[in-house]
Protein backbone atom coordinates (compact mmCIF):
# COMPACT_ATOMS: atom_id res chain seq x y z
CA UNK A 1 0.00 0.00 0.00
CA UNK A 2 3.10 2.24 0.37
CA UNK A 3 5.58 1.51 -1.91
CA UNK A 4 9.25 2.61 -0.48
CA UNK A 5 12.04 3.78 -2.93
CA UNK A 6 10.07 4.57 -5.99
CA UNK A 7 11.58 6.56 -9.12
CA UNK A 8 15.28 7.09 -10.76
CA UNK A 9 18.62 7.50 -9.62
CA UNK A 10 19.40 10.02 -12.60
CA UNK A 11 23.22 9.13 -11.97
CA UNK A 12 22.95 5.52 -10.74
CA UNK A 13 25.93 2.99 -11.16
CA UNK A 14 23.64 0.45 -12.34
CA UNK A 15 20.68 -0.03 -13.99
CA UNK A 16 18.58 -3.49 -14.65
CA UNK A 17 15.02 -3.56 -16.55
CA UNK A 18 13.59 -6.55 -16.90
CA UNK A 19 9.86 -7.36 -17.72
CA UNK A 20 7.86 -10.62 -18.04
CA UNK A 21 5.75 -10.43 -21.45
CA UNK A 22 3.11 -12.65 -20.43
CA UNK A 23 1.73 -10.17 -17.45
CA UNK A 24 2.97 -6.94 -18.52
CA UNK A 25 5.12 -6.13 -15.98
CA UNK A 26 7.95 -4.09 -16.66
CA UNK A 27 10.20 -3.48 -13.80
CA UNK A 28 13.76 -1.00 -13.68
CA UNK A 29 16.27 -1.10 -10.81
CA UNK A 30 18.54 1.22 -9.76
CA UNK A 31 21.44 1.59 -7.98
CA UNK A 32 24.27 3.65 -6.20
CA UNK A 33 27.18 2.00 -4.75
CA UNK A 34 29.71 3.59 -2.32
CA UNK A 35 32.52 1.19 -0.59
CA UNK A 36 31.04 -1.95 -2.24
CA UNK A 37 27.42 -1.30 -0.49
CA UNK A 38 24.39 -0.59 -2.47
CA UNK A 39 24.01 2.55 -0.77
CA UNK A 40 20.92 3.81 -2.76
CA UNK A 41 18.40 1.86 -4.36
CA UNK A 42 15.30 2.94 -6.48
CA UNK A 43 12.66 1.27 -8.75
CA UNK A 44 9.89 2.16 -11.60
CA UNK A 45 7.75 -0.32 -12.11
CA UNK A 46 4.62 -0.60 -14.35
CA UNK A 47 2.33 -3.29 -13.46
CA UNK A 48 0.63 -4.91 -11.25
CA UNK A 49 0.10 -4.33 -7.50
CA UNK A 50 2.19 -7.51 -6.49
CA UNK A 51 5.13 -6.27 -9.11
CA UNK A 52 4.71 -2.63 -6.98
CA UNK A 53 5.04 -4.54 -3.96
CA UNK A 54 8.10 -6.61 -5.00
CA UNK A 55 9.95 -4.04 -6.43
CA UNK A 56 9.66 -2.32 -3.35
CA UNK A 57 10.57 -5.44 -1.27
CA UNK A 58 14.03 -5.82 -2.98
CA UNK A 59 14.72 -2.21 -2.57
CA UNK A 60 14.78 -2.81 1.19
CA UNK A 61 15.99 -5.62 1.06
CA UNK A 62 19.24 -4.45 -1.18
CA UNK A 63 19.78 -1.22 0.25
CA UNK A 64 23.42 -1.19 2.87
CA UNK A 65 24.25 -4.68 1.86
CA UNK A 66 27.15 -5.51 -0.34
CA UNK A 67 27.78 -6.24 -3.65
CA UNK A 68 27.94 -9.81 -2.47
CA UNK A 69 25.19 -10.13 -0.28
CA UNK A 70 22.90 -8.68 -2.63
CA UNK A 71 23.54 -11.52 -5.32
CA UNK A 72 22.58 -13.60 -2.60
CA UNK A 73 18.93 -12.22 -2.14
CA UNK A 74 16.40 -14.65 -4.63
CA UNK A 75 12.75 -14.83 -5.25
CA UNK A 76 12.15 -16.85 -2.51
CA UNK A 77 13.67 -14.14 0.36
CA UNK A 78 11.61 -10.65 -1.51
CA UNK A 79 8.28 -13.73 -1.17
CA UNK A 80 8.84 -14.41 2.66
CA UNK A 81 9.54 -10.54 3.45
CA UNK A 82 6.11 -9.99 1.78
CA UNK A 83 4.49 -12.81 3.86
CA UNK A 84 4.30 -14.63 0.85
CA UNK A 85 2.54 -14.42 -2.96
CA UNK A 86 -0.49 -15.82 -4.66
CA UNK A 87 1.25 -18.63 -6.75
CA UNK A 88 -0.10 -16.87 -9.61
CA UNK A 89 2.03 -13.73 -8.36
CA UNK A 90 4.86 -15.21 -8.26
CA UNK A 91 6.50 -14.53 -11.30
CA UNK A 92 6.63 -10.83 -9.66
CA UNK A 93 8.94 -11.88 -6.87
CA UNK A 94 11.21 -13.14 -9.79
CA UNK A 95 11.47 -10.36 -11.63
CA UNK A 96 12.40 -8.51 -9.00
CA UNK A 97 15.63 -10.17 -8.12
CA UNK A 98 16.45 -10.76 -11.57
CA UNK A 99 16.31 -6.46 -11.63
CA UNK A 100 18.04 -6.22 -8.83
CA UNK A 101 20.85 -9.13 -10.08
CA UNK A 102 20.74 -7.39 -13.53
CA UNK A 103 21.39 -3.56 -11.89
CA UNK A 104 24.23 -5.22 -10.39
CA UNK A 105 25.67 -7.15 -13.56
CA UNK A 106 25.42 -3.97 -15.34
CA UNK A 107 27.54 -2.08 -12.55
CA UNK A 108 30.12 -4.57 -12.61
CA UNK A 109 30.44 -4.14 -16.57
CA UNK A 110 30.73 -0.52 -16.21
CA UNK A 111 33.10 -0.93 -13.53
CA UNK A 112 35.21 -3.30 -15.58
CA UNK A 113 35.32 -1.35 -18.63
CA UNK A 114 37.07 1.53 -16.81
CA UNK A 115 39.84 -0.43 -16.21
Amino acid sequence: MNPRNVGEIPDADGVGTVGNPVCGDLMSVYIKVKDNKLAEVKFKTFGCGAAIATSSMITELATGKTIEEALKITRGHVADSLDGLPPIKMHCSNLAADALHAAIKDFQKKKEAKK
